[in-house]
């Protein structure tokens, strides 16, 4: 467990689903564009930022190409891991094939699974969530494909020009790719909640903080403990923050 102890009048934030690319060009940029707005508002009394993944809707690194596009967002990064800022980045479903770039060139820490971290007094389970609770099996089944090593160099031996069309493609038709993202129901039919409640049968966690979803979500798990939905940044422009020994949800008004 990584433990993190926050500066007086410092905080943690918290953001996910992006999926910078989707639908088009003009509309990523703007929303691109909003999502720094948002970065500038925080820089000053944040200590540590936590990207919950799927910040592109596709992305795969080659050795020495990553895909075009997103050089304002990587400025910024490299600009606020350059004043001190610590990033840490959740690969999602959509963003798996990521490599070094990230850490090499922007000074962000990558994981590919969830993360146990202890931010001040209070334990913190945080990752992407897709994958995680009883069903999609086709997905999980995929995952396992995707991220194997082999079938990514098999990939990477096709032209760049070709291979990200594809990945693009696939990333916008296929609902098998993009997971099973569905309308929040209940709390019984919420795989992550159902994540949650098998997980504080074994261990104790005050806050369980995912993306995935696309929905804004604070659930009461019972027991000092609650799990949050950071939402996505193209219906809802939600996200968390982490100061005086509370989380909570808001929203950013983007100004296009």
């Amino acid at each position: 467990m990584e433990i993190i102890n926050l500066e007086e009048n410092k905080k943690a934030y918290f953001s996910s689903d992006n999926h910078l690319g989707l639908p088009g060009k003009v509309n990523s940029h703007g929303r691109e564009k909003i999502f720094i707005k948002w970065l500038d508002s925080i820089k000053n009394d944040a200590q540590v930022i936590f990207l919950l993944g799927d910040l592109f809707d596709f992305w795969f690194e080659f050795k020495k190409v990553v895909p075009k596009g997103y050089t304002r967002l990587f400025g910024k990064l490299a600009e606020l891991t350059d004043s001190g800022i610590k990033i840490y980045f959740f690969v999602g479903n959509h963003d798996s094939w990521m490599m070094s770039y990230f850490k090499d060139e922007l000074g962000i820490d990558i994981f590919f699974k969830p993360k146990k971290f202890k931010i001040n007094s209070k334990k913190f389970f945080i990752g992407h969530g897709d994958g995680l609770g009883p069903g999609d099996y086709g997905y999980k089944f995929l995952k396992l494909i995707f991220r194997n090593p082999f079938f990514k160099f098999l990939y990477s031996c096709i032209h760049p020009d070709i291979s990200i069309r594809i990945g693009e493609f696939l990333s916008r038709k296929n609902s098998v790719i993009s997971g099973n993202e569905i309308k929040f129901e209940s709390n019984e039919k919420e795989l992550l909640y159902n994540f949650c409640k098998k997980i504080l049968k074994s261990d104790h966690y005050h806050y369980f903080v995912f993306g995935h979803r696309h929905i804004p979500l604070k659930i009461n798990l019972g027991n000092n403990s609650l799990y949050y939905n950071c939402g996505d940044w193209f219906n809802h422009y939600s996200y968390l923050d982490f100061g005086n020994s509370e989380l909570s949800l808001k929203f950013f008004k983007p100004e296009i």
